[in-house]
């Protein structure tokens, strides 16, 4: 189907949505369509599947900020922190299938991460950001984010900013760089293969951590806002842990080039749509298992999606409802609709993908227009509305 929507910047095509909508649904694609009217959005998809079925799978807008490529229906997006979700997939289904103990040390399969006072850190607390790890002290050559070894031998070397588990810390990149490393020592594969073999593929998941130089071409740019965003760091006090978590990225970070989209930064950037996350989603919803493929049993993903903890991170300031990897329902900041047991992850800018297992609903939404806000923002917020309105 398509609908003509009014594109109120004038100068471009209109904007359209195209895409399947069930009829109950009509109310998602009714404010999806005006989202994009408002011109706040570029371009973007919109997920949900109800009972692992699609009943919702919509696209529409502009691939570039000139406005010239239409969205197509494969073109994906750098959708950053919605990657930790999709890492914390991986972490917990080792720990399904005995090969990562969430209670036993980092270093017990990681012997390097053992200094400077880690040997007992608990893989758990990297899941809830209470490591105490989320800035490297250590300088490191520019680009060293696209260094995996630097990186994590940056952090096998480092002392925790406090007593792990004392507080929480909200670890921007050093996670995803962590979690990795544990995927690695134990199966000999990075986490962005790793999850390609055992998640995306099986699935059937166009969500990709590293993007082969194969699928750029039908990438939608991405469009940052740095004003009033994390990524402003002129007004960043420079002693502040998050300038410090940004130390690592180079100033003139550009999220569309090659070196971004195709190395494996498992915190920040993953690459999908919309149908892929929300169905990783509908997957969670349904118990871990979905059309005959298991990603764990219903026990380890209950033990992936308990409350560790609600405190006030000390590096952006939010409280969170805290998961092992996964951010539970947090309104204001993060508001997944009516269930407080829906858990998911957002990443900066708009994009986020969510399931809700009391309602066995997977949500996604991903787009290319960053927007100047810490939340997940009205557009997000209102499609997840509108998806529970409909039930």
């Amino acid at each position: 189907m398509t609908d003509e929507t009014r594109d109120t910047r004038g100068g471009a095509e209109p904007a359209s949505v195209e895409g399947y909508c069930e009829p109950r649904f009509a109310k998602v694609k009714e404010a999806y369509e005006a989202i994009l009217a408002s011109g706040e959005d570029v371009g973007s998809s919109v997920s949900v599947t109800l009972n692992g079925d699609a009943v919702v799978d919509l696209w529409g807008g502009h691939a570039d900020a000139a406005r010239t490529r239409p969205w197509e229906r494969d073109t994906i997006v750098n959708m950053m922190s919605v990657a930790k979700g999709a890492s914390a997939v991986c972490a917990h289904i080792l720990a399904d299938r005995g090969l990562l103990d969430l209670d036993a040390p980092v270093a017990e399969y990681w012997p390097e991460f053992a200094q400077a006072g880690k040997e007992r850190l608990p893989v758990r607390y990297v899941l809830d950001h209470r490591a105490g790890l989320p800035v490297i002290e250590a300088p490191l050559p520019p680009g060293s984010i696209y260094d995996w070894d630097a990186m994590a031998s940056a952090l096998a070397a480092q002392a925790p900013l406090w007593e792990p588990g004392t507080k929480s810390g909200y670890h921007i990149l050093t996670q995803g760089y962590i979690i990795g490393e544990l995927v690695r020592r134990i199966t000999g594969r990075t986490l962005g293969s790793y999850f390609r073999d055992e998640v995306a593929e099986p699935l059937g998941l166009d969500y990709h951590i590293g993007l082969p130089p194969e699928h750029h071409a039908r990438c939608a740019e991405f469009i940052p806002a740095r004003k009033g965003t994390i990524l402003d760091r002129e007004a960043l006090d420079p002693d502040s842990l998050l300038a410090r978590a940004w130390a690592q990225v180079p100033p003139d970070i550009d999220f569309n080039s090659d070196s971004w989209r195709t190395s494996e930064i498992p915190s920040g950037n993953g690459h999908g749509n919309a149908r892929a996350v929300a169905r990783l989603y509908g997957a969670l919803a349904c118990g871990g298992e979905l059309d005959g493929v298991t990603l764990m049993r219903r026990d380890s993903l209950e033990r992936a999606v308990a409350e560790q903890h609600s405190e006030t991170e000390v590096v952006l300031g939010r409280v969170y409802h805290q998961a092992l990897g996964f951010v539970r329902n947090s309104p204001p900041i993060v508001p997944l609709g009516p269930n407080p047991r829906a858990f998911g992850h957002h990443g900066v800018g708009g994009s986020v993908g969510f399931a809700d297992p009391d309602a066995r609903i997977g949500f996604a939404y991903a787009t290319n227009t960053m927007h100047a806000r810490l939340d997940i923002g009205p557009r997000a917020g209102s499609l997840i509305e509108a998806t529970f309105d409909s039930l």
